[in-house]
């Protein structure tokens, strides 16, 4: 009995030492006259352990160890020593304002003077060296990777886990924790585990092969688009970079030698031992709010100026939508003078509808770990061509203690809990109702049993010809790998009271190669002419023959038959190779308004209202960087914002299935998104195109018109359809956002993040005299032989989801019922 109540007695006493051996604060740091101080250092006496303020003046600082003193310092203020309890919140720290002595004090309104910075002439020190990451300074080299993913639910408090939505799912929060960034109480939900061999080459041009090993997944079998959808958030960045991109926004580097000291303040605030080595810490936190910058500190090694450790926190007020909080650290091994190893990568993101400090939201996580590193092992060329097969089953399958051995950093206790927790919720019928909804709302489709209805955004429609419009379809779903998929549809106008079907079908022969064949057919009513580069896809509809709200006359319509058989393959990953044929009839779905009449024998006054026509396609598309999930027949897409090249060669044979004409076609089209530093993203997109011999107006090229309310891309908003017809043209596109740059530095405007939206359009296009004598349609041939040109400012992130766009013609404005000035929006969702 006595030993018995001794182990209670123990266990007991390490249960109090373990709870009170965490220390957690938080709380505001203000003036004397009640004005919040940002950016102000807090640390744990005795450690090097801290945070610096938010723009707000408000802090979390947290810490395993028994801490019992805080001190808080600012520069221009008396450094303040404060006692703190274990759990000490919402504390108002008030600091006094120093008095200047003569020499000493080298600061204005809380902006560090350049001159005299201690702080800056370590900088200039770290841009004398330049570092190198010293996997780039090996012809060969390999290391061992881990990451790990995390979803958690955040700000989960008691009222929320009372509503009803959760009625039988109480158990989840069984695993609740605390953030020790921002205090926040949050739910585990997700995790995923890997585990890679990473081999690279730097020399006879530079290769990465990364061999998934082991992977631990929770939850569901479509995690894996989970999985890409965080990666593809995440991608790599070097903090000795002028600019880190993050959600696809370029933020100043900390250690940006371009922009570093215009953009941020630096103190020089202490020294310390760190992995044995003597390193300086300086804070840093950014001049002007709403750019995209970060606050946080740095240590940097005093003999060789490299970066030890570093942590970047976002402001809250900079430019980005649904994102409320982002956090970075990195810790590094330094080689020599001039060499670094990365260590460990930790991310943070916030993922919220606002930013106020009690809304909820989703944290997400990832975590990278690298070790054994190696260098100079010899590998033949061939080696780094293998891919390894990430669908071997003895990935997934990796027992407990392979993950005990092999994870570089341990799970806490919630983590763990999470595989449970959610292989339990995944048998809740209410659970799983809930997770069908969303994935209806992301994918557009209602899953049945090895069947998809949808997409259900496509249902209605409307335009002159047929009114009201009705669509249904579906295809086969069997687990989203499948080699082969069959897809349909049907549709039906109230007003010309005619039905329309599609259908198409593809069987990928060779997953290795993707070498895939299929075969379609269409009846159905099209507005043609609204892309300048076409294909002959058989269930593609543009946007134009069924748009909701149109200006003008929107009846030049055409009844489209198309059939089509193709063959394709993928030699390489994103470079794709394609053959087709195909058989179409058009004429006009509304002859009393429009027709596509051509010239039999002009002569004699014969002419025809129809077209028929077999043609042969060849076309090579390339997406360098586009990323993808799945290995079936049709893969998701994670990645958007990658270079498009595509190439088409198309033939037109007369007389084959009665076909009128011969032609040749060639179109190229490009695209390329790029990256401009601080000063935003540009998108351009070039097109060139020929058509060689005689073609009817179906079968031309229609500059694209948009006479619709909304601002549609590689289209021209001012000019309507067929205002322009070409079988020779070029057409270059551009348009650049600033993410709010500009209009950031506007007191008035700042709060609303605001972004600027300049582009220019421009086509220059030719109509041989051939084609002219051989219309005989209502159309009368304009060709742009002197180049038109649009011009458009737009505001976007109006509201975080709207744009406005002022558009107006550089010339052609004297053209009969010209569109001269529009303004058109758009909505979408962008970080």
């Amino acid at each position: 009995m006595r030993n018995k109540f001794k182990s209670i007695f123990i266990l007991a006493l390490l249960f109090c030492l373990n709870s009170f051996a965490q220390v957690k604060i938080s709380g505001v740091v203000i003036d004397e006259q009640n004005q919040s101080i940002p950016f102000a250092n807090i640390v744990f006496v005795g450690s090097n352990i801290g945070t610096v303020s938010d723009e707000n003046g408000k802090f979390y600082l947290e810490s395993d160890k028994t801490y019992t003193q805080i001190e808080v310092s600012f520069l221009g203020f008396d450094t303040k020593k404060l006692s703190v309890k274990n759990r000490d919140y919402n504390l108002k720290i008030i600091l006094t304002e120093a008095a200047a002595q003569l020499g000493e004090v080298f600061i204005y309104g809380g902006k560090v003077k350049k001159k005299g910075n201690p702080a800056i002439a370590i900088l200039e020190k770290i841009w004398a060296r330049k570092r190198h990451n010293g996997i780039y300074l090996f012809d060969q080299y390999q290391y061992e990777k881990y990451e790990k993913l995390e979803f958690d639910m955040n700000n989960v408090d008691s009222a929320f886990m009372k509503k009803k939505l959760f009625k039988g799912m109480e158990f989840i929060f069984e695993e609740i924790d605390t953030s020790n960034i921002t205090g926040k109480s949050y739910l585990p939900i997700f995790i995923n585990e890997s585990v890679y061999n990473s081999f690279g080459r730097n020399t006879g041009g530079k290769k990465l092969r990364e061999d998934l090993i082991a992977n631990k997944n929770s939850g569901f079998n479509s995690n894996q688009n989970v999985i890409a959808f965080i990666k593809d958030l995440y991608v790599d960045y070097d903090v000795y970079d002028s600019y880190i991109k993050i959600f696809d926004k370029s933020f100043v580097s900390p250690i940006s030698k371009a922009a570093g000291v215009s953009t941020y303040n630096y103190v020089l605030s202490d020294s310390a031992f760190v992995d044995n080595k003597w390193c300086y810490n300086i804070i840093y936190y950014p001049r002007r709010k709403g750019e995209l910058t970060f606050k946080g500190d740095f240590w940097v090694n005093d003999t060789t100026f490299a970066i030890k450790e570093i942590n970047m926190q976002v402001n809250k007020s900079a430019n980005i939508n649904w994102v409320k909080d982002i956090y970075i650290e990195q810790e590094f091994d330094v080689l020599n003078d001039s060499v670094f190893l990365l260590k460990r990568d930790y991310m943070l993101s916030d993922f919220s509808l606002n930013k106020k400090d009690k809304s909820k939201g989703l944290y997400g996580k990832r975590t990278t770990m690298y070790k054994n590193y190696a260098f100079n092992l010899p590998k033949e060329d061939k080696f780094y061509a293998i891919e390894s097969n990430i669908y071997d089953q003895n990935i997934y399958n990796k027992t407990e203690d392979y993950w005990g051995v092999n994870r570089q950093e341990k799970l806490n206790e919630n983590e763990l809990g999470i595989y449970k927790m959610l292989d339990t919720l995944s048998t809740v019928p209410k659970f799983k109702r809930l997770y069908n909804l969303v994935s209806i709302l992301g994918s557009g489709y209602i899953e049945y049993n090895k069947f998809d209805y949808g997409p259900i955004f496509s249902t209605f429609g409307k335009n002159d010809v047929e009114g009201w419009r009705i669509r249904v379809g579906g295809r086969t779903y069997l687990g989203g790998n499948e080699p082969w998929r069959v897809q349909a549809y049907t549709a039906y106008g109230l007003k010309d009271n005619q039905f329309k079907y599609g259908v198409s079908g593809k069987w990928m022969l060779d997953p290795k190669s993707r070498f895939t064949i299929g075969a379609g057919n269409r009846r159905d009513i099209e507005q043609i002419g609204v892309s300048l580069t076409t294909t002959n896809d058989v269930l593609g509809r543009s946007f134009a023959s069924s748009s909701l709200f149109s200006s003008g006359d929107n009846s030049k319509l055409t009844s489209i038959n198309l059939s089509n058989v193709f063959f394709s393959i993928e030699p390489k990953n994103n470079l794709e190779f394609r053959l087709g044929a195909s058989y179409r009839t058009l004429k006009s779905a509304s002859p009393e308004t429009f027709n596509l009449d051509y010239w039999v024998d002009e002569d004699n006054g014969i002419k025809k209202s129809d077209v028929v026509q077999s043609e042969i396609d060849f076309s090579i598309r390339y997406t360098p960087n586009r990323k993808t999930i799945g290995y079936g027949v049709e893969r998701n897409e994670v990645s958007t914002t990658y270079s498009t090249l595509f190439l088409n060669y198309s033939r037109g044979i007369k007389g084959v299935l009665n076909s009128d004409f011969d032609y040749e076609k060639i179109q190229f089209y490009y695209k390329q998104p790029i990256l401009i530093g601080g000063f935003g993203r540009m998108f351009t997109t070039f097109e060139v195109g020929k058509t060689f011999g005689e073609a009817p107006l179906g079968l031309l090229n229609v500059v694209p018109g948009n006479q619709s309310y909304f601002t549609i891309e590689n289209t021209y908003s001012l000019l309507d359809y067929y205002e322009f017809v070409t079988d020779t043209y070029a057409s270059l596109h551009v348009e650049h956002s600033f993410n709010g740059r500009f209009l950031s530095r506007i007191p008035l405007l700042r709060k609303l993040n605001l972004r600027e939206i300049v582009g220019v359009k421009g086509v220059w296009g030719e109509i041989s005299d051939e084609n002219k004598a051989l219309n005989a349609s209502n159309i009368s041939y304009l060709a742009p032989d002197k180049p038109y040109i649009e011009y458009n400012v737009g505001i976007g992130n109006i509201f975080k989801v709207f744009r406005l766009d002022f558009s107006w013609r550089g010339n052609y404005r004297d053209v009969p019922n010209a569109n001269n000035f529009a303004i058109k929006g758009a909505f979408g969702f962008h970080f």
